[in-house]
């Protein structure tokens, strides 16, 4: 076998051999050993971010005086690289770490060094040259730039998502128009209630969702204000005053995002309650998507056992024993994906509680699990449009069939006929197992057509909106 080529870095603990095509370095290592936990790396989105937090750092020291433009754009063109998807296999290390996020930030101080040596023609490891920490993490700290990247990542995965819940409010609005005179019969407490539409029902849908995107959209103003330049614990200790304000600046620039420096950076840079206030409006996201996966579960029962009253569009064959099923396998992994950010909730809520004093050590647990959940639930809203809800087709047979069994149809009949006779009719479908026409007979003089006229005058095909 080849033998393989290493070099050595040493750190306060002593030294350890590198693979000496790695742009990681001693640090890294070290972690990748520490933390084999979770088995799920850092989310792509926020090693993006951190790298873009960085890129403003840099250009920030350049402009103050601090870096040399030949170290400098070195550097920048490793940030723009790690922007854009590149070097990724370079971040090993487990989502889950002690530390606070440091081990992932000297990750990225690592990747950095080497790729900006690289670039300027130095071998890897040449920290006389440029440094991870001397040069690359000037006038910062993980506990500015790491909360910071976060926020970076989750402005963005939140834009995102309100597009993709506008998308999903549309396709349901549709379905509203579409089936806004598919009359059905309404259920309370899965008992059979008063006769409404089928586009009622996908209307309680699209104002839920329509919540949600305002919700979720309002929701980034609470993750805009930053702590960059508070450094270790908010006091803006190892930086220079104007620098925070340029980096907040040139970040705001580079990322085109409503970014804006904390008007009180030690609050920042220890209370993440913002990121508990923004979960719970993605739990309540999640909860609204549960509902209404559930409702379409039940409408589309059977089909021929069941309610039955819509179809849904076949995704997959359903069993591998029992043949033609097909199952709801859309509003299932919808449901899942629900729990889950429901469950990640109440992990970011813990996380939250679990700061101490001038910084929260439990961020990397906040992190994995609040851009889990944005990821999560983009995904969710995309399939469930475009697999799901576009596809839905009313069974009007079956919704005509339950509306006419039913005696809690008379209820729409009793301006016309009164209470008592309406009781008489019920008791008879009740008693006799008589359809609606058949249990009026006798009792009030009224055809199929009467009673289907004062189905469609009885206010229910009036919009809801």
């Amino acid at each position: 076998m080849p033998s393989v080529a290493f070099r050595v870095e040493h750190d306060l603990l002593g030294e350890m051999e590198i693979p000496s095509d790695a742009y990681y370095g001693i640090h890294t290592l070290r972690a990748m050993g520490n933390f084999p936990l979770l088995g799920q790396r850092v989310a792509p989105s926020l090693i993006q971010a951190m790298a873009e937090v960085k890129k403003a750092a840099i250009l920030s020291n350049e402009k103050l005086g601090y870096l040399p433009d030949s170290k400098s754009s070195a550097m920048i063109q490793a940030c723009d690289e790690v922007i854009q998807g590149q070097w990724l296999e370079q971040f090993p290390l487990d989502a889950l770490q002690g530390g606070a996020g440091t081990s992932t930030h000297m990750n990225l101080n690592e990747v950095i060094a080497n790729r900006a040596l690289e670039v300027l023609g130095h071998s890897k490891g040449r920290y006389d040259i440029i440094h991870p920490l001397d040069d690359v993490n000037l006038h910062q700290s993980t506990n500015d730039l790491y909360p910071t990247a976060i926020k970076v990542a989750s402005l963005r995965l939140l834009e995102k998502l309100s597009e993709k819940i506008a998308r999903l409010q549309g396709a349901l609005q549709k379905k509203e128009q579409e089936f806004h005179a598919c009359l059905k019969l309404a259920r309370t407490e899965l008992q059979d209630a008063i006769p409404t539409t089928l586009g009622n029902s996908f209307s309680a849908f699209a104002e839920a969702i329509a919540r949600d995107r305002w919700r979720v959209f309002k929701s980034m103003e609470r993750l805009k204000s930053i702590n960059l330049g508070g450094t270790a614990i908010g006091t803006g200790f190892g930086a220079p005053k104007n620098y925070s304000y340029l980096i907040t600046q040139i970040l705001q620039e580079t990322t085109q995002l409503p970014l804006a420096r904390g008007e009180n950076l030690i609050d920042l840079t220890q209370n993440m309650d913002s990121f508990v206030e923004v979960s719970g409006i993605l739990k309540a996201h999640a909860v609204n998507l549960f509902k209404i996966a559930s409702d379409l579960r039940l409408l589309s029962s059977g089909p021929n056992a069941g309610l039955g009253e819509i179809s849904l569009p076949p995704q997959q064959a359903g069993s591998s024993i029992m043949v033609g099923k097909v199952n709801p396998v859309i509003p299932e992994a919808i449901t899942q994906v629900s729990l889950k950010v429901i469950g990640n909730d109440q992990i970011i809520t813990q996380v939250g509680q679990l700061g101490q004093l001038e910084l929260n050590a439990f961020l990397p647990l906040l992190a994995h699990s609040f851009l889990e959940n944005l990821h999560l639930l983009i995904q969710a809203n995309e399939i469930f449009r475009e697999r799901c809800i576009e596809g839905i087709i009313a069974n009007q047979e079956s919704c005509h069939r339950h509306l006419y069994e039913s005696a809690s149809t008379l209820a729409i009949l009793i301006p016309r006929i009164g209470y008592e006779k309406a009781t008489q009719a019920a008791l008879r479908m009740q008693k006799e197992r008589l359809t609606l026409q058949e249990a009026l007979q006798g009792i009030a003089d009224l055809s199929h057509q009467e009673i289907e006229e004062m189905l469609q005058t009885s206010q229910l095909l009036t919009s809801r909106r």
